[in-house]
């Protein structure tokens, strides 16, 4: 059993934070439809029956293997291992299984050669989904070789902080707005978890150059519509899994213009980082190497009137 640790953030407290801004304002069709399969056909989903006879694997190793190859095979980018520490689950929570299998799923480039706007929204959502279906997929393998799991979706009520566990898991490094930057899929990817006891042998984190690129490159902090990413890193913010003092968002900045204007993600879209091998298009389709920008004017920071994790005010 693991607590989550003393220090580590609170979960995103979504309802207070959209109270904050006056509610949810953004209505997409093909949004909303997303939202009801992913919580009426997933969620029933996550759980399941143990098989009660074990398949042994001949080594930790090889049972790391076969649940790389599992992943991928159902549709995953990427995937790693990582054990899970009281940081890594968030304050308050429990959970009881030591291993988590970290996956990914890139988003499509072409979705977001304007940003924001619907279709960058969209894609953003129709991720989750297809990456709800593969960690519900392999949570439902896992238990079938005899070993208890927990769904952990890329969207909704998780235990356990995605970020940290796909850092420790080799999936890349901290960037200067907060999401990893992969080495090849560079930002435009999204996260979701199984958690199980199966014993599994982990993986590495990684080190790139990719911060050092970061401390450099300031396009997100640029183009940022909310002003929300910092000059620079903060000690107050903790360590990343290089021991570099973290970027920390201005949440309260952030999270206005992410509620009223198609959810932005004009962060991830205007990274730079090895551009040109994670903004190709390799299925025929067209697409520019940076996005046209369609940002609206920020409304003014909020900070709701609940528990939140640390953020930085940032110029206020």
């Amino acid at each position: 059993m693991i607590h989550g640790s003393s220090t580590s953030p609170i979960a995103f407290q979504w309802d207070a934070w959209y109270a904050s801004v006056g509610g949810r304002s953004i209505h997409i069709a093909e949004v909303d439809e997303y939202l009801k399969q992913i919580r009426d056909y997933q969620y029933p989903r996550f759980t399941g029956e143990v098989n009660p006879q074990k398949t042994l694997f001949a080594s930790n190793q090889e049972a790391s293997q076969f649940i790389r190859n599992s992943a991928r095979s159902l549709g995953a980018d990427e995937v790693g291992i990582a054990m899970i520490e009281p940081s890594d689950v968030y304050k308050g929570r429990v959970i009881h299984e030591p291993f988590a299998i970290v996956v990914g799923q890139k988003m499509l480039w072409r979705e977001f050669q304007g940003v924001p706007n619907e279709r960058s929204a969209t894609e953003c959502l129709r991720i989750y989904f297809t990456l709800g279906e593969i960690v519900i997929a392999l949570a439902d393998q896992i238990r079938s070789l005899g070993y208890a799991c927990t769904v952990e979706h890329p969207i909704g009520d998780s235990d356990v902080l995605h970020v940290p566990l796909a850092l420790k898991a080799g999936f890349g490094e901290l960037g200067r707005h907060g999401s990893i930057i992969h080495p090849k899929m560079g930002p435009l990817f999204r996260l979701g978890s199984v958690i199980t006891n199966m014993p599994l042998a982990i993986d590495a984190p990684i080190d790139a150059g990719i911060a050092k690129f970061c401390d450099t490159c300031k396009a997100c902090r640029i183009y940022c519509p909310a002003d929300a990413i910092p000059d620079e890193r903060s000690n107050e913010a903790g360590k990343d899994h290089l021991g570099n003092d973290r970027y920390m968002v201005d949440t309260g900045r952030c999270f206005p213009y992410f509620a009223k204007d198609h959810y932005c993600s004009a962060c991830l879209a205007v990274c730079v980082y090895n551009h040109k091998e994670w903004a190709r298009d390799f299925e025929g389709f067209t697409t520019k190497l940076f996005p046209d920008l369609q940002l609206k004017e920020a409304p003014e920071p909020v900070d709701p009137d609940a528990e939140t994790h640390w953020y930085p005010l940032r110029k206020r």
